[in-house]
């Protein structure tokens, strides 16, 4: 059975998947012939099409090529120009979070858990020192702590035990779903906050370093103390133009490295080199979050930040990238521990379907399933 599709969405599917026609054309030796007029797919051709761009088959029969956008206020730029169309691992990772979310929702009004009080307890208008006070008090988050703790992987996974101790739903990934042949891209988005007064959820690009994700984590923190769902591109160098933004900056900023902290540790008199990497070993932090805070105290003018922002980025930039580490390869990580438990705990109890949970969960054995619920605890 033939379908008549449209040659101009068939080259929308691959510019949406980032994917060049040749590269394509290797797999489907017919696709020249589609997309001259030629030749027309058959039903299976045109899914497995749309399988391997990463498209919503339905979209292949429209007569015009739909306009996404993120489901969530989308407040990442390039400069002071807002990205333009979203990939679809960054709208696939949205929608699957969200519909996360939706069961966990659900599962904590059948189990009677009371509303968070925390989010939505800011608002623009609230101190910044007070509210990263709040947040720090809330989650338990000592700065001397941090010292204490050796590296930076075991810091931010001490920050994500701590949220989720608290009642946020924190998702570590660097892959859609478990797909690991589509990694996201810390340079489209580093992380969103979906912020919801039962199930508050909190996602960080697992590709990213880990001393960014802790940013990042203390960022959609902020999010969810304001009570506003967004998608951002965290960086703490940065002003945002956007209010809200620019407000969950400094908040992440204060924090991670709180001010009076920050003037008492720095010694001017010191190489800003080492003195930056000193900082950043203390406070388990980015170098670009040091010298952000460094500025911040008086030690550097704007335009000496500017400079020595853009060095940084340019040094941090050619530091190959090493493994995640078996970490951030776990399922709980992925997930997120608080969703995990529940969802297994739903699932033994006969509440959710085990095709239902592997779906959210991202795979499909029975072994891996019990595997999951041996690692939290509850099998």
């Amino acid at each position: 059975m033939r379908v008549e599709v449209k040659p101009e969405l068939l080259r929308w599917s691959c510019e949406r998947a980032g994917f060049d026609l040749d590269s394509l054309a290797q797999r489907f030796p017919q696709l020249a012939a589609w997309l001259s007029g030629e030749a027309s797919p058959t039903l299976k051709q045109l899914e497995s099409f749309a399988k391997a761009a990463h498209t919503p088959i339905g979209y292949l029969f429209l007569q015009e090529p739909p306009v996404e956008r993120v489901p969530i206020p989308d407040f990442r730029t390039v400069g002071t120009e807002q990205l333009a169309r979203p990939s679809p691992d960054l709208l696939d990772t949205v929608y699957l979070c969200q519909q996360r979310q939706e069961w966990y929702r659900d599962f904590a009004r059948s189990r009677g858990e009371e509303p968070l009080g925390f989010v939505g307890a800011a608002s623009l208008a609230s101190d910044v020192d007070a509210t990263a006070a709040s947040i720090r008090h809330a989650l338990g988050l000592e700065v001397e702590e941090r010292r204490r703790i050796p590296t930076w992987t075991d810091a931010l996974r001490r920050f994500i035990q701590q949220a989720d101790a608290l009642g946020v739903l924190v998702m570590v990934s660097g892959v859609v779903g478990s797909n690991n042949r589509r990694k996201l891209d810390p340079q489209e988005f580093r992380g969103f906050a979906l912020a919801d007064n039962l199930a508050p959820l909190v996602f960080i690009n697992g590709a990213d370093t880990r001393a960014a994700q802790m940013f990042t984590l203390a960022h959609e923190l902020a999010h969810i103390w304001l009570g506003r769902s967004a998608i951002s591109d965290a960086q703490a160098a940065l002003l945002p133009e956007h209010e809200v933004e620019r407000w969950c900056n400094r908040v992440a900023a204060e924090l991670l490295v709180p001010l009076a902290v920050l003037r008492d540790e720095y010694q001017k008199s010191n190489a800003l080199r080492g003195e930056v990497d000193r900082l950043a070993r203390r406070f388990k932090v980015s170098t670009l979050v040091v010298l952000r805070r460094i500025h911040d105290a008086g030690g550097l003018t704007q335009d000496q930040l500017w400079q020595a922002y853009r060095e940084e980025l340019e040094r941090l930039r050619a530091i190959p990238k090493g493994s995640g580490g078996d970490f951030y390869l776990t399922q709980s990580a992925r997930v997120g521990k608080r969703f995990a438990r529940a969802l297994v705990v739903s699932t033994l109890e006969g509440q959710t379907l085990h095709r239902d949970a592997f779906r959210l969960l991202g795979f499909s054995k029975l072994a891996t399933f019990r595997e999951l619920g041996h690692s939290l605890g509850v099998i």
